[in-house]
């Protein structure tokens, strides 16, 4: 122990500039972070709602009363009766959502940065043009596209005019879930543009040269050149869109509200529980946040193990 502290101090000593930059960070993290995580998962091990809390009635101070209940809210959310329909369909659909808006965001991200690496005459208007729904506000881009998709909005109208059916794109679930998936992708697509551009530029272009002096057809070029000059930039937009939009609370929320039951997300519907119905759940929300928070980081520790084993693995 005092060799342990002995070694502490010599490198405080030696190091205390860095300490003292670091620490207004450590303070704010703890205090934004840190200390929320903590009293979140404290919430985790009660029975805590919104009868049972501290709470101020005009002049009277109501004190706590909730109780210590162990881990008894996970095993409810994750093996209770009615399991499926709280937290495994949500499960399910959060998952095929996040698949979904994120495999759309890098393909069409992907093929317009392809196309705005070309010499094209005006590509920086275009370019301009494409980050616009990235640019805008989130709350503005749902709005607008909640306007569109409302029953007799833009949409539908165009829809009749061509004598096509009119989905309800508000009210039906499938036609609920295809219309997040599309509104989120539409504002995803342009930071995966944005990223996967610069990555592009930073391929050396003489690889191209030899491959196509070697005989390489455009495809042999885009899989062999392209995708490979593309693999870290690729690896971090990728992870970075799953938490995005695993967690993507505006969206769902300002598209929906709590009107779509079968379109919540795993947040979104933590949010309902926490503050959508009566009485307000805080120890079931809390839960489900805690859950949310261990299904990202086992996601990002395996997508980081495979990156790892990836770079490791010897060249052909």
């Amino acid at each position: 122990m005092t060799v342990a502290v002995q070694r502490l101090r010599r490198s405080y000593q030696k190091h205390w500039y860095a300490y003292a930059m670091i620490a207004p960070v450590i303070v704010v993290l703890g205090v934004l972070v840190l200390y929320p995580l903590a009293y979140g998962f404290h919430l985790t091990l009660t029975d805590a709602n919104s009868l049972n809390t501290a709470r101020t009635i005009g002049v009277n101070e109501i004190e706590a009363t909730y109780r210590f209940i162990g881990f008894d809210n996970y095993a409810d959310i994750l093996w209770g009766e009615t399991a499926y329909d709280r937290f495994w369909s949500h499960f399910i659909w959060t998952i095929v959502w996040t698949a979904a808006c994120v495999g759309l965001h890098f393909s069409i991200g992907l093929g317009l940065a392809l196309l705005l690496d070309q010499k094209l005459r005006g590509r920086t208007v275009y370019r301009l043009i494409m980050v616009l729904p990235w640019a805008a506000p989130t709350f503005v881009t749902v709005f607008g596209w909640r306007f569109l998709l409302a029953d007799g909005g833009v949409v539908n109208t165009a829809l009749e005019s061509l004598h096509l059916p009119a989905p309800l794109w508000l009210e039906d679930t499938f036609w609920q879930r295809f219309a997040a998936i599309m509104v989120n992708t539409w504002c995803g697509v342009p930071f995966m543009m944005v990223s996967l551009l610069g990555g592009l530029q930073s391929i050396d272009s003489t690889l191209y040269e030899a491959a196509e002096m070697d005989g390489a057809n455009a495809w042999q070029r885009f899989r062999y050149v392209t995708l490979p000059g593309l693999r870290s930039v690729s690896a971090t937009v990728v992870l970075l869109g799953v938490i995005w939009t695993f967690n993507q609370f505006a969206v769902i929320f300002l598209l929906f509200g709590s009107t779509a039951p079968d379109a919540q997300i795993l947040v979104t519907w933590a949010y309902y529980l926490g503050f959508g119905q009566q009485p307000r759940d805080f120890a079931q929300s809390a839960a489900y946040g805690m859950l949310l928070l261990a299904v990202l980081i086992v996601f990002t520790s395996v997508h980081r193990r495979w990156l790892n084993r990836d770079e490791q693995r010897p060249a052909i």
